[in-house]
């Protein structure tokens, strides 16, 4: 029986190989982080987390899920908290970034990075980063009274803020080794402090 050299179609169309998406050349961006700023050309799709990373070599910040769901990237831009991995670093052009690594003052621990070796708030230590930087934030909003799933904003008595509402206002910070018990209390021992 001769053999044919074509296989039969079957009724199945060849798909289409898929187009490579078109070539976008970096570009330019100015990124102030912790108080400096860095001129950069980095591809648009390049991660805020990525860039501070693997282009500015600031490793404080941590890649964990790269989806958004751990927290360990929080970085804050303009004082407001923000997973990194989930943002283009060419958002923040100009923006006002803080990293962990631009939490000190004078050369001294940020009080909440204080409390937290103070109260022993860390394991393993891969999460704190972000957890500290969620935390600073935690007490900025704490301080213009900003509301919660808990509380609302006029109802909220920094002194009398309860473990509740510590966890409830860092639920987007997820720690592995479960060092919440000390992490609550850090932050509590900041917030009593500055109540």
């Amino acid at each position: 029986m001769p053999q044919d050299d074509q296989s039969p179609d079957h009724g199945l169309a060849q798909a289409a190989a898929p187009a490579s998406p078109p070539y976008v050349p970096p570009q330019p961006l100015t990124l102030r982080i912790n108080g400096e700023d860095h001129t950069l050309n980095i591809e648009p799709r390049v991660t805020l987390l990525d860039a501070l990373r693997e282009v500015l070599q600031l490793t404080g910040t941590k890649k964990g899920c790269d989806r958004g769901q751990c927290g360990a990237c929080t970085v804050l831009v303009d004082g407001q908290r923000i997973n990194s991995c989930l943002t283009l670093a060419m958002m923040h052009d100009g923006r006002e970034i803080t990293t962990v690594e631009g939490l000190a003052l004078a050369g001294e621990p940020h009080p909440m990075q204080q409390a937290f070796m103070d109260c022993d708030g860390f394991q393993c230590g891969y999460c704190t980063p972000g957890q500290i930087c969620s935390a600073v934030a935690l007490l900025d909003e704490v301080k213009q009274r900003q509301a919660s799933a808990l509380t609302e904003g006029e109802q909220l008595e920094p002194a009398a803020m309860s473990d509740a509402e510590i966890r409830e206002r860092m639920s987007g910070n997820l720690c592995r080794c479960g060092a919440y018990p000390n992490i609550v209390k850090a932050i509590r021992s900041v917030v009593l402090r500055q109540a």
